[in-house]
């Protein structure tokens, strides 16, 4: 079989991995220029590759075609293949054909990196042979290929979703759906929604997806479309800020039939610990007890730029939030802060909304700290709430100006509600940025 490979990231050369292995005819195409490590992977593996460039006479001689997430749909060249009738499936659905394994698959449009990582912690505390991978970590066919886990834990994206075809994880959660890469989807929620329950598509009775209960427009989906798999759903708000109760779907709907201390644990906020409530149900589909998952609560260690407690430096707690680049991560990380707030915000703009966080604002935040080229959008929305507003250009330029409104007490929060390629590499570097900041200001350099 000859297999195209379009992008030659994690998610490709790991199904080329594959693909090798299964000894197929492999060829990769990237249109950029690849990282030295895969460029070296392939070599090493003896896979034939092409950089900067796609040759498309030779991946219409493919068989099947294995695209790139990042790739969109549209493009013409790819309505071509898909009009001569040649197959073209995702990442996920190629390996997802190659493994017997039990896949727990996590999507959503916020929360679904800290909440895959907090259920693969919860399976690998228990014991059990599991891997992590998909969106986050190391791609789900390179897993397969490297080693036979009995579990695998993915964060899945719609895009990667939008590409499958037989698909079927045993336990699926879906943990909201507010607008976001709605350019991909003919700027129509609807499509967006759609695109999100595609992880249940392929799902059976005997299959699981959990819910969020108070999410309007899964609920909404939820009223026109019967679902095959059985539904678990959360709640979204807990009153208890130091216990994690959660109802048995098993027990007759008693609350508290399962009860978890939260307090020795890194997740903050009602949004984690809605996180951690969906985590949990997963972990309790394939059996596994509470001691296991209190003392994985206890040690979970959340991903990088995610509410990232970086340093208290003169009483002040400075939080990376880099990687909340959209305004519904921004809600959430107002809402779990306890203590006056000094907000870095701002970078390339998707078309934000700010409505739903100006009353979080106007009640939390003492000064905005807009870092970007173009602040005019944040502005015009804040400036008739908030006296300080300042404008900056650098991480290091933000750090020092918000230390200066920052006093005994408060927090210093880096949380931009917007993508980060204006004035940084990705979003991981504007979050480096910020803590090499802050941890010059606190050694006083």
């Amino acid at each position: 079989m000859k297999t195209a490979i379009l992008g030659a990231g994690e998610s490709g050369v790991g199904a080329a991995l594959l693909a090798q292995k299964l000894g197929h005819e492999v060829f990769v195409s990237d249109g950029g220029i690849l990282k030295d490590n895969f460029r070296q992977e392939l070599t090493d593996k003896g896979i034939p590759y092409e950089e900067s460039k796609h040759t498309w006479t030779s991946i219409f001689e493919a068989d099947v075609i294995i695209k790139s997430p990042g790739i969109p749909d549209g493009l013409p060249p790819i309505q071509t293949l898909r009009q001569s009738g040649k197959e073209i499936i995702s990442e996920i659905e190629f390996a997802g054909r190659h493994t017997a394994a039990t896949i727990i698959g996590i999507t959503g449009s916020n929360g679904k990196t800290t909440t895959t990582r907090l259920t693969y912690h919860l399976f690998k505390t228990a014991g059990l042979n599991v891997a992590l991978g998909g969106n986050v970590g190391t791609s789900f066919a390179r897993n397969i290929t490297e080693n036979k886990y009995d579990y695998h834990v993915l964060e899945l994206s719609s895009f990667q979703l939008d590409g499958i075809v037989h698909f079927r994880p045993n336990v699926a959660i879906l943990l909201n759906i507010t607008p976001d890469h709605l350019d991909r989807y003919e700027y129509k929620m609807e499509n967006y929604v759609r695109s999100k329950f595609r992880i249940a598509m392929n799902q059976q009775p005997e299959d699981i997806l959990i819910l969020n209960a108070d999410d309007p427009e899964v609920q909404n989906h939820l009223k026109s479309k019967h679902l095959a798999p059985r539904l678990i759903q959360v709640p979204s708000r807990f009153a208890d800020t130091k216990r994690l109760a959660i109802s048995s779907p098993h027990g007759g709907g008693r609350e508290g039939a399962w009860v978890f201390d939260m307090t020795g644990c890194s997740l903050k906020g009602q949004h984690n610990f809605f996180n951690a409530a969906c985590a949990i149900h997963a972990a309790k589909s394939v059996g596994i007890n509470d001691e296991a998952i209190q003392q994985a609560l206890n040690t979970f260690v959340n991903d990088p730029h995610r509410l990232e407690q970086v340093a208290i430096v003169n009483g002040v707690d400075y939080i990376n939030d880099s990687k909340a680049t959209n305004v519904d991560s921004v809600f959430y990380a107002l809402q779990a802060m306890e203590k006056p707030v000094i907000w870095i915000a701002g970078g390339t703009d998707k078309g934000n909304d700010y409505g739903p966080i100006e009353n979080l604002v106007r009640q939390k935040v003492k000064a905005l700290i807009c870092l970007g080229i173009d602040n005019s959008k944040l502005q015009s929305v804040f400036s008739p709430i908030l006296k300080n507003i300042e404008e900056v250009k650098s991480a290091k330029e933000a750090v020092d100006r918000a230390t200066i409104y920052a006093e005994n007490g408060d927090v210093v929060l880096l949380s931009p509600a917007c993508a980060s390629f204006d004035l940084f590499k990705n979003y991981e570097d504007r979050g480096e940025q910020f803590k090499k900041s802050v941890f010059e200001m606190s050694n006083g350099k």
